[in-house]
């Protein structure tokens, strides 16, 4: 299982390395964008529409990524007080009664929501618009089947961390 878990983590490093590359394209296009109204009063729809695309991909992709290096949000009103064994129970509770069902909740509703939406081509409703609008909306299953994949490696990280075969989760 352990090795299991480590390919998992690894899988969610490459892609979240690779996707945290697109801020820096995102940066890129807004300043470009900005430029060309403010100095030239002009815009393209298309752009506008790359902007969201990409900012959605970084947060669709990159949330596994960011489950896996434990920089998510989490209300912490005793969590930081207790040992290492009872975090790893209360993750291990969280993404087995929590984050597992969610995730395949999201990814049943948004893959029929995609396929949809490739069935009738979906394109941008502005004109000059981005094309084939439902890559974008696959996009909420393979991120949501990411964060489920990361999801399953943590909760095994947990279970050694219980089994005393670990010393952290997130490791």
């Amino acid at each position: 299982m352990h090795s299991f878990s480590i390919f998992l983590d690894f899988i969610t490093g490459k892609i979240g390395r690779a996707v945290s590359w697109l801020n820096v394209l995102l940066v890129i296009l807004i300043c470009f964008d900005v430029g060309m109204r403010y100095f030239f009063s002009h815009t393209r729809v298309w752009i506008i529409d790359l902007e969201w695309h990409l900012f959605a991909l970084i947060f669709l992709l990159g949330a596994a990524f960011t489950f896996q290096k434990d920089r998510h949000v989490r209300v912490d009103l005793f969590y930081h007080r207790v040992s290492e064994k009872t975090k790893a129970w209360i993750n291990l509770v969280g993404i087995v009664c929590l984050l597992i069902p969610w995730c395949l909740v999201i990814i049943w509703a948004a893959n029929k929501y995609a396929y949809n939406a490739w069935i009738i081509k979906e394109t941008s409703p502005d004109p000059g618009g981005m094309p084939a609008r439902y890559i974008i909306k696959y996009a909420i299953v393979v991120g949501f089947l990411l964060l489920l994949l990361q999801a399953l490696s943590t909760a095994i990280n947990c279970m050694l961390v219980i089994l005393n075969r670990r010393h952290n989760v997130f490791n």
